[in-house]
């Protein structure tokens, strides 16, 4: 149940798949539940702007039912954004929810 959708304004990343997997490695030992739950998704090439200019720059969501401890997450994520995409820890923002069990679908069902 656990989500992080990492949107980068540029193309730096050299392996997608290697970065999502790191993504969602991190977030299941942040949240303390299992990694079979957790989906991790990353766009690129989005266009944004921040401060208003449009150098290099990323949004993060990151949702889940409990378990965010967004100072020890932003933290961490921004630690493997920069160090993956050269972005730095200034141009990164995230925003995290916390989301009702009996608002996460999943399996035809939700979680509460």
């Amino acid at each position: 149940m656990p989500l992080i959708n990492v949107n980068i304004s540029s193309d730096q990343v050299e392996n997608k798949l290697d970065l999502l997997k790191e993504l969602s490695a991190e977030l299941a030992n942040l949240t303390g539940k299992p990694e079979k739950y957790v989906m991790s998704l990353l766009k690129t090439e989005v266009p944004m702007t921040f401060g208003g200019n449009d150098d290099p720059s990323c949004y993060i969501e990151i949702k889940s039912i409990g378990s965010i401890n967004p100072l020890e997450m932003t933290k961490s994520f921004c630690n493997i954004i920069e160090s993956k995409t050269g972005i730095p820890s200034d141009r990164i923002y995230i925003g995290f929810e916390d989301i009702p069990p009996s608002q996460w679908g999943f399996n035809r069902t939700t979680f509460g």
